[in-house]
């Protein structure tokens, strides 16, 4: 167990740094979900089903989302094209390199409290109710608000429709407004 456990830690790593290395939108998303799914697949181990499962589904979720989005968008060449996901390699580098020292020296120069109670017979319930407690009608209500709102403004941004491409009754292809759509 202590050794997949490190060896998850090691892909969660290596996977994460990928998003940098890679010279691909669409390479750099589905290296993302990896990492996401080893830290998953650790939280599992640490016998925190729920936030473990969550964890996963959430971010393989979000990550096939956005891949979809970026071929649907930029068409699958222009999401597989090379290019580089680091901006201003030399600030970005110093400033990492900074916040890795200042939350390394936290870590180790910190006096820590010690541990006053006991954890809670179920640690993933008191997790659940310590997050969700008061919230849930919240977000019952507000996930397909946000639901509606992305599928509104897709809809909204996305200027060239169906009915563009093949006219009101979607059976012959109608004038193309834009040159170069599909079937062309």
């Amino acid at each position: 167990m202590v050794v997949a456990f490190i060896i998850l830690g090691v892909i969660a790593i290596l996977s994460g740094a990928a998003v940098f290395w890679v010279d691909s939108m669409a390479r750099a998303t589905y290296a993302l979900a990896l990492s996401f799914i080893a830290v998953g697949v650790q939280v599992l181990f640490l016998s925190q089903n729920y936030v473990g499962v969550v964890t996963i589904l959430m971010m393989v979720m979000e990550m096939a989302i956005m891949a979809v989005y970026m071929v649907m968008f930029m068409g699958m060449n222009p999401a597989l094209m090379p290019m580089s996901m680091v901006h201003s390699k030399k600030a970005s580098l110093v400033v990492a390199i900074i916040t890795f020292v200042v939350l390394t020296a936290g870590i180790l120069l910190i006096d820590w409290p010690s541990r006053r109670g006991a954890p809670a017979a179920d640690v993933t319930a008191a997790l659940g109710e310590a997050l969700m407690s008061n919230k849930m009608l919240v977000m019952a209500v507000i996930s397909p608000v946000m639901v509606a709102t992305i599928v509104a403004g897709i809809s909204l941004a996305h200027h060239r429709t169906r009915y563009d491409r093949f006219g009101d009754d979607l059976k012959q292809p109608a004038r193309d407004p834009q040159p170069g759509g599909v079937g062309r």
